[in-house]
């Protein structure tokens, strides 16, 4: 009995070792991408729907108009203006078509839902959390409609993402991942910067962009399958 409960035992380990092995990425970008965010936009939605105030919400905003003394304003505006409508949104538009003109025809389906949705997304969740942005001062570019969560930071995180997995399993990985990182903390930022939004905004349009753009790549990508293939 000891033989057989040991040989049992190392049966499960190795069962185990190759479900990691073949599955490993994915339930790591199931936690990172899924789990994790969906956890924190849980929190902040919930202290956004009982109208509680966030606590580092506005040390944060008055931080970043500390700023605003060092003549970052040119800075911050052409950044917040390409961070979505300026940029991102054309730059969404011409990655489908060039994905489509090119024949890869999954890629272009997992970048078109990916970024489509997203918007559609938050024009829904704007409405349904109906929160106010922030008035501590006047800002130099005033916005009208709700806050919650931020379309910038929504738009460019799914970009990101998308950008990201497409170039995930090519050399170009790395490369793609830090500029993408880099250019999504400095539009949210951007974003506070100009007293448009809250960082819980910001934080909530991160991590609901993070859900939806994973979500919609395990679909399309199910199984082994991956991009390029």
């Amino acid at each position: 009995m000891p033989a057989e409960g040991s040989d049992a035992l190392s049966q499960e380990l190795r069962y185990g070792a190759g479900v990691l092995r073949r599955h490993g990425g994915r339930l790591l970008l199931v936690f990172l991408g899924l789990l994790l965010p969906l956890w924190g936009f849980a929190g902040l939605a919930e202290e956004i729907h009982e109208r509680e105030a966030i606590f580092f919400d506005e040390p944060i905003l008055h931080f970043a108009h500390g700023l605003a003394g060092a003549g970052f304003d040119g800075f911050f505006l052409l950044l917040s203006r390409i961070g979505y409508l300026w940029g991102v949104v054309p730059f969404d538009i011409a990655l489908v078509l060039m994905l489509a003109l090119l024949r890869k025809y999954r890629e272009a389906t997992f970048a078109a839902i990916a970024l489509a949705g997203s918007a559609l997304l938050n024009i829904a969740a704007k409405v349904a959390f109906a929160r106010e942005r922030p008035s501590l001062w006047d800002s130099i570019a005033p916005e009208h409609n709700f806050s919650f969560p931020s379309g910038h930071a929504m738009g460019s995180m799914t970009l990101a993402w998308v950008l990201v997995l497409l170039a995930w399993h090519t050399r170009w990985r790395w490369p793609v991942t830090a500029l993408m990182l880099a250019f999504v903390v400095l539009v949210g930022f951007s974003r506070v910067y100009l007293g448009v939004h809250y960082p819980s905004d910001i934080l909530a349009g991160w991590a609901a962009a993070s859900v939806w753009a994973v979500a919609v790549y395990l679909l399309v990508y199910w199984g082994s399958l991956r991009p390029w293939r």
